[in-house]
């Protein structure tokens, strides 16, 4: 079985989603993540995970929304973590391609979500784009301030240094349709060398379908293709893949296991 660690079912209308969630199965995807990225939509993903087996769900405010409301407080999104099948909080983290908010903002919300995650025991989901040096620091600074924290750098695009950065400090690392790109063979030499247990694996949909479904609305059920190019990059038989990555989800989202 495979666990598809990030999409996004709120982007599927409730008419397509019974639909996407048979394929899903049908592919050997057996439960999927769905990301919270604003507040208004935690009781959204929380029903989407409370409403259908093999739904989990995570909370949180994606950096691009990080100046639409105030921060929220660590105690609040710990307080929204509660529910049996949210596992997570997130996706948090910096986005300085698009920067939709001030950075200031995004570093905040970024250190609110930290705090949050260690209060409610639970992984962090991090966005991490063309921000590596400061993701870095602020992880760095976080665990000397507060203390050790799970977290999971997902949808990796990012430098070698931060992947080494972030398995140095205990974090997983997941892949996304764009380890079959083309031209993302640094990518894969990345994948090749990540520890064996920090690697788990995604879609990110509706957004980044995978290579042989590139320009295609992603879902869950193409996360095998993903699967498939890092079992051949990592030497591995597809279903040894299968087994490694959804033991590693099982490690890292405690609340799942």
């Amino acid at each position: 079985m495979l666990i598809d660690s990030h999409c996004h079912l709120d982007y599927f209308t409730p008419a397509e989603l019974p639909a996407v969630l048979a394929r899903a199965a049908a592919a050997g995807v057996g439960e999927m993540v769905s990301i919270g990225t604003t507040l208004d939509n935690a009781a959204v993903v929380t029903a989407l995970a409370a409403t259908h087996p093999g739904v989990w769900a995570t909370i949180g405010v994606h950096p691009h929304h990080a100046a639409e409301a105030e921060i929220p407080q660590p105690e609040v999104l710990a307080a929204l973590a509660a529910p049996r099948r949210v596992i997570g909080i997130g996706e948090s983290g910096l986005d300085y391609f698009y920067d939709r908010a001030p950075r200031a903002l995004q570093q905040a919300s970024f250190r609110a979500h930290i705090r949050a995650a260690r209060l409610a025991g639970v992984p962090l989901v991090i966005h991490a784009r063309d921000a590596d040096a400061d993701i870095e620091k602020i992880l760095q600074d976080e665990r000397e301030r507060g203390g050790h924290f799970a977290f999971l750098l997902h949808c990796f695009s990012s430098t070698r240094a931060l992947a080494e950065a972030a398995v140095a400090m205990g974090g997983f690392v997941s892949f996304s349709g764009i380890l079959t790109f083309p031209k993302s063979s640094e990518i894969r030499e990345i994948a090749h060398d990540i520890p064996p247990d920090r690697l788990l694996v995604e879609t990110d949909a509706p957004y980044l379908a995978p290579v042989p479904l590139r320009g295609k609305r992603n879902e869950p059920g193409f996360v095998a293709h993903t699967a498939a190019v890092l079992a051949g990059v990592r030497g591995m038989e597809a279903a040894a893949l299968a087994d490694l990555t959804t033991a590693n989800f099982r490690r890292l989202f405690r609340k799942a296991a």
